[in-house]
């Protein structure tokens, strides 16, 4: 079958839109507490509180923002409207978040930071769901789907490495942290919000795909599950991602309290993520010539590897052997990430299969609702085995007629399980998707076939006998059908 060919311009239109999705919860995750305790001056009990009502808030709306896009139709598509309404809101949304205005009581400014908050998640749901949802859409063909998401990809982690640096820096320049944050909002909001002109322009959805769909609770939120394919594909998702996070909350306590270290957690977690970021046309190249599984499954085996690695790192080790590990774990988490987003890319057809609607929106919406209630899950349970640890957190004291914050020495209980806990945790989750990645169903040669009947029952062609039989075996593989 002749291959869908995607131009430059459309890889690079549809990969700048993730600017947005792989930077602003960096900064979210690295300052957003900080600046809610230290900059709003919010009790931490009821920081948390804006943060946890917010994904109660993503539980509704993720799932629903995805059977909205679905049910859209314009002359601009079902996903692209989404895009161009959210240009403005999306510099709004961001700026009103770093905005710390001056109210002397606390409950108006605990009552701002929840709705800014609640805002920036309703305007992230509605212009990323769509987003997850166009990849499927602008190529049907295996191998460009890995070559327009390692284009996403690349953006991805080129702004979660610029979010990582910058945003300090800009704060660090005015002589008030309230108004430094204020200022790093205006410029990032404007930073995500623009290349939203080109991913609009730049992308064009099939109008054959838009379909009326149907709405009902057991066919949008319960049928999905029953989906192999898909399922594959999400446990895949949540336990590779779910060692990530786990990584990402543990190393500013493994670097500072084990290796003694903490100085350069920051460059550790650079060396990884540019480790990533040159890695992606390696793991491409070898996902279009060996398949999306295969390329996942090698990425995996190099984590897993590093991971073990970790227990020979001593804190006599030299500095550059921290950024070797570092380098390693991106080497693998590169595959991983450009992988996963190809795969997904590949699920509503087998959704068709079944259906025969294109219902991208909704796999979209519970994809990422599933990623954000692990994370937070995932965060609730690493915040609690640190305290059962036996982490003393740092003490305010006076030195040289400043009050300042002290770190305090750790047990050698603490740093033991430090150590357990950074590398078996992940280690034990990085096995667990493996194992659902060896049972993954959907091929190369699988997705050519799926692909072939696809097109035919689309055209109102009638399927040959012998495509009948094979119709028949692709539901059983792919969807579990008896």
């Amino acid at each position: 079958m002749e291959k869908e060919r995607l131009s430059l311009k459309t890889k690079i239109g549809y990969g700048i839109g993730d600017l947005y999705g792989g930077g602003a919860f960096i900064i979210i995750g690295t300052y957003y507490l900080y600046f809610l305790t230290d900059v709003m001056r919010i009790n931490p009990a009821l920081a948390g509180t804006v943060i946890m009502v917010s994904k109660i808030w993503d539980a509704i709306t993720d799932p629903i923002m995805g059977i909205i896009s679905d049910k859209t139709r314009t002359k601009f598509g079902r996903r692209r409207p989404y895009f161009f309404l959210g240009i403005p809101l999306i510099f709004l949304s961001f700026l009103l978040m770093w905005y710390a205005p001056i109210f002397e009581s606390e409950l108006p400014r605990f009552s701002y930071a929840l709705f800014s908050y609640m805002f920036f998640a309703t305007i992230i749901t509605m212009v990323m769901i769509p987003y997850n949802a166009l990849a499927p859409e602008l190529t049907m063909d295996y191998s460009e789907r890995i070559s327009l998401n390692s284009f996403r990809m690349f953006f991805s982690m080129l702004s979660s490495v610029l979010c990582a640096i910058l945003p300090m820096e800009i704060v660090k320049r005015f002589p008030s942290p309230r108004t430094g944050f204020a200022v790093m909002g205006t410029f990032f909001g404007v930073f995500f919000a623009l290349p939203f002109i080109l991913v609009f322009t730049a992308t064009r959805e099939r109008p054959e795909f838009w379909k009326e769909t149907k709405f009902s609770f057991r066919e949008n939120f319960i049928e999905p599950f029953k989906n192999r394919s898909f399922v594959q594909v999400l446990l895949m998702y949540l336990f590779s991602f779910l060692s990530m996070d786990v990584i990402i909350s543990i190393l500013v306590y493994y670097m500072t309290y084990y290796l003694n270290r903490g100085q350069i957690t920051n460059l550790a977690l650079g060396a990884l993520i540019i480790s990533e970021i040159i890695f992606i046309p390696f793991w491409s190249a070898l996902g279009k010539r060996f398949g999306k599984k295969t390329a996942f499954i090698l990425g995996l085996t190099v984590w897993i590897v590093a991971m073990l690695f970790s227990f020979a790192i001593l804190p006599t080790s030299p500095t550059f052997v921290i950024y070797l590990f570092a380098a390693v774990v991106g080497a693998g988490t590169s595959s991983v990430v450009v992988m996963i987003y190809s795969m997904f890319a590949d699920i509503p057809d087998t959704d068709e299969l079944r259906s025969s609607q294109r219902r991208e929106g909704i796999y979209s919406g519970l994809f990422t609702f599933m990623r954000k209630l692990s994370s937070a899950v995932g965060l609730f349970l690493i915040s609690n085995i640190i305290a059962l640890a036996g982490y003393i957190p740092p003490k305010e004291e006076i030195v040289d007629g400043v009050k300042r914050l002290v770190q305090q020495p750790q047990s050698e209980s603490f740093i033991m399980a430090l150590r357990f806990f950074f590398a078996l945790l992940p280690m034990g989750l990085l096995l667990l998707s493996l194992f659902a990645a060896i049972k993954y169903p959907l091929t190369k040669s699988v997705h050519e076939k799926l692909k072939t009947i696809l097109e035919m029952k689309r055209k109102g062609e009638e399927l040959p006998q012998e495509m009948v039989k094979e119709e028949e075996h692709l539901k059983k593989l792919l969807l579990g059908e008896r």
